[in-house]
């Protein structure tokens, strides 16, 4: 019976191989769309899974106390916690500081850069790692030690070579021994790294490290399978109160299940992360999938006519309702199966481009047996979804009615086709809405005045020789005429760098809380970063050098007694800062919102960063190779890397540029599924009111009337849906937007143009059909009467 069953379907298909097609083009773009999606979605939470440990691992941020609010802080812990909670609190098996920086290995003709952590040995257990050489037992045996991921060593030594014991010489000036080679870690960890080493090679000349008054370390810990957490939480709460004999910082265990999804936090409770974008996401692939489906119900139940006599005369022969739902669901299946089989290829021809989209590197992997059931499942849901409605509707007909022409007067199909193109389009509107204020968002912050120049400012890491021969960097980089300026920072200039607090100055309330970011610099920092001097003067090397002289931000400026600010004094604990000068705010950390108070200070010797600006008008080309051969001369045993700013302020905007990029595309695809379904309607109208065509062409009636005739019932429910996506649109983008404290406010000419590109679109696609039947010869309509 089955076998007659599809035998039936498939023919039926065929003899309507015009409206069949439009469906399975709907169904193929809407599971295509889905199977890109759901492939994001699995990939963004499948974040650290690979790490066995992962629902015992948890990472531990501090909630600071700052003007009466908390804010949580990650990289903020004391070194001496991580020991402290594991000997204190039962329930926690491991902890390790950790501290991430950049080296360079060298050995022989071979360098690289690559980015590692300085660990306690709990660290290399937690994070299960894999070895391929040595083992974890004895990696941190020696102080001496590092262990390496494959990458490294391959590219150091070569492919297939043993590296244990071997010796590598890491930034010029220090000698490891490689006790342990790790397999790489996959792309989706929140904490990649590279290399490993003990955590007692650094602390040794840093007795500062000691303290709980210093918070600078990441630090994790490993709870045992049975702890509560709850219990373990509560006490990890208590412990820096306990141990600093105050309450303004207090530590708490962050899950390694949340780090990636769920790491946005709000007066120190956790407010959402990423997760709120996969939600979104998933939901977005639910709609457009539904979209599809609507698709084909709608141009199914349009053709209800056309089927009634077949349906009216199967009854007559005996076949039961259940029978002709049967077929009817057969035809739903074989429809979205061969949907499916299109989409596959679909998958194939634009994963690579949707992977540059996304900036990442996802991989179908058709036969997972996962992957498999996924798009299986998928494509019974939109055979069951699309096919119930149309089989239900058509399998109802009373052979009595269709014999007596009576059928066009019972039932509200009609009314359901409408509803579903007014669905339609109510999703596409809100899709164009929804893309252009993203679009104007994000630009919006870009165009923000940031207090310095992005332009022309290029980043390099002042790792080797560069501040030591910082002062003939400068001057042959200046010689050569393409450099404007150079200069040293302790931080960078995007980032929020190195907070304090504990300041106290005359005028202020309350001042000791007060969050303030240190910036020690370069006297020629200003001028690099292009950041105005609104009050006083810069830093003059004669002069500041043995002074404690700073420059702060007008922010800070306003704390202070009404007037000038030049002149007054900040003091901390035995130290006491003049200001001389005063800067124009600038933007860095939140791009959204408003940035500390700084303090500069005049002193380079512990920078990290060297920034360059090249003069207007230089070839970049040319300007980084002048840098190049600098840097080779002053600097040889490093590598020359670098950064534009503008770039990397660029890359802030990630997951804001990721939305706008798929919202322009589920614009698209829900738009073009759409008119894929009105296409057809109007096709079919077109062809049941051809003898009216005819007749009024006969009459007398011009082209532009009849097209005027057929377009206005699909023009009012674009109206209509337009009315519904209006408000739908400005509440979903107004939620969107409150989550940002820099942003636009939503203007009504962005609903009038999403109105009329709408319009447009339906208008355009409506009117091919209109002109064909307009234009078409009354003689052949009005032949069979």
């Amino acid at each position: 019976m089955l076998k007659n069953y599809l035998k039936i379907a498939w023919r039926t298909l065929w003899r309507n191989k015009g409206y069949s097609t439009l469906n399975i083009f709907g169904l193929a773009i809407g599971i295509t769309c889905a199977s890109l999606i759901l492939l994001w979605v699995e990939d963004e939470l499948s974040f650290d899974s690979n790490f066995e440990k992962q629902d015992q691992v948890y990472y531990v941020p501090t909630n600071q106390l700052f003007e009466g609010e908390w804010r949580t802080v990650f990289q903020s812990t004391p070194g001496p916690l991580a020991k402290a909670m594991k000997d204190e609190i039962p329930g926690i098996v491991g902890s390790s500081r950790t501290i991430g920086e950049d080296l360079l290995f060298e050995y022989g003709e071979h360098s690289i850069n690559k980015y590692g952590r300085f660990a306690d040995p709990d660290f290399l257990n937690m994070f299960s790692l894999n070895f391929t050489e040595g083992n974890l037992e004895s990696a941190f045996n020696e102080p001496e030690g590092i262990v390496i991921s494959q990458e490294t060593a391959t590219h150091l030594y070569g492919e297939g070579t043993s590296v244990l014991g071997k010796g590598v010489r890491v930034n010029n000036d220090t000698n490891f021994i490689i006790t342990g080679v790790f397999e790489d870690l996959p792309a989706n960890v929140s904490y990649g790294f590279d290399w490993v080493a003990p955590f007692e090679r650094i602390e040794a000349d840093r007795p500062w490290m000691l303290e709980y008054g210093n918070f600078f370390s990441d630090t994790f810990v490993e709870l045992s399978p049975e702890a509560d957490f709850e219990v373990v939480d509560a006490k990890v709460r208590e412990i820096l109160p306990a141990k600093r004999g105050d309450e303004d910082a207090v530590a708490f265990l962050h899950s390694m299940n949340d780090w990636y999804l769920r790491s946005d936090f709000e007066g120190g409770k956790k407010v959402g992360g990423q997760i709120t974008y996969v939600r979104l996401f998933a939901l977005i692939a639910i709609i457009i999938l539904l979209i599809a489906c609507v698709n084909f119900m709608n141009l199914s139940t349009a053709r209800s006519e056309k089927r009634a006599n077949e349906v009216g005369v199967r009854k007559v022969l005996g076949s039961g309702k259940g029978t002709l739902i049967s077929q009817f669901m057969a035809e739903a299946l074989i429809t979205a199966l061969i949907a499916a089989v299109l989409s596959v290829l679909l998958l194939v021809v634009l994963l690579p481009q949707f992977n540059v989209l996304i900036e990442k590197q996802l991989e179908l992997r058709l036969f997972d047996a996962s992957h498999m059931l996924s798009i299986f499942g998928i494509t019974l849901i939109c055979g069951l979804l699309a096919g119930w409605y149309p089989a239900f509707y058509l399998s109802s007909f009373k052979p009595v009615d269709v014999m007596k022409g009576t059928l066009g007067k019972q039932g509200s199909a009609a009314m359901i086709r409408k509803g579903l193109v007014i669905a339609q389009f109510t999703v596409s509107i809100v899709f164009i809405i929804s893309t252009i204020i993203v679009y104007q968002q994000v630009n919006h912050v870009k165009s923000r005045d940031l207090g310095f120049e992005k332009e022309n400012l290029i980043k390099l890491p002042a790792n080797g020789d560069i501040i030591k021969n910082f002062d003939p960097i400068q001057q042959d980089m200046i010689a050569s005429g393409m450099i404007e300026n150079i200069g040293l920072n302790n931080s960078e200039v995007l980032s929020g760098g190195n907070n304090s607090w504990g300041f106290e100055w005359k005028g202020g309330t309350d001042t000791e809380d007060i969050v303030i970011s240190m910036r020690y610099i370069s006297s020629g920092f200003f001028e690099t970063a292009g950041m105005d001097i609104i009050e006083g003067r810069g830093f003059s090397d004669d002069i500041d050098n043995a002074n404690n002289n700073v420059l702060i931000t007008e922010t800070f400026a306003k704390l202070m007694d009404k007037g000038s600010a030049l002149g007054k004094t900040v003091r901390r604990d035995d130290e006491s800062y003049t200001v001389i000068g005063v800067v124009k705010d600038y933007l860095y950390g939140d791009m959204y919102g408003s940035s500390d108070p700084v303090m500069f200070f005049n002193y380079h010797g512990d920078a990290q960063f060297l920034y360059v600006r090249t003069k207007p008008g230089s070839g970049v080309k040319e300007a980084l190779s002048t840098m190049e051969s600098v840097m080779k001369k002053h600097n040889p045993a490093f590598p020359f890397e670098y950064e534009f700013v503008d770039d990397a302020f660029n890359a802030r905007f990630k997951s804001e540029r990721l939305i706008e990029n798929l919202s322009k595309i589920f614009a698209l695809i829900a738009i073009i599924i759409s008119c894929l379904g009105l296409f057809g309607l109007a096709a079919y109208t077109a062809e049941q009111r051809k003898k009216e065509i005819g007749v009024r062409k006969v009459l007398g009636s011009s082209v532009s009337g009849i097209v005027q005739l057929l377009s206005k019932d699909f023009m009012r429910l674009v109206l209509v849906a337009l009315l519904i996506a209006g408000p739908l649109a400005w509440w979903g983008m107004q939620n969107w937007l409150e989550s940002f404290a820099y942003r636009i406010e939503i203007n009504l000419l962005v609903f009038v143009i999403s109105g009329v590109v709408a319009i447009c679109i339906a208008l355009l696609t409506v009117s091919f059909q209109a002109v064909k039947a307009a234009i078409a010869n009354p003689v052949k309509s009005l032949r069979t009467e």
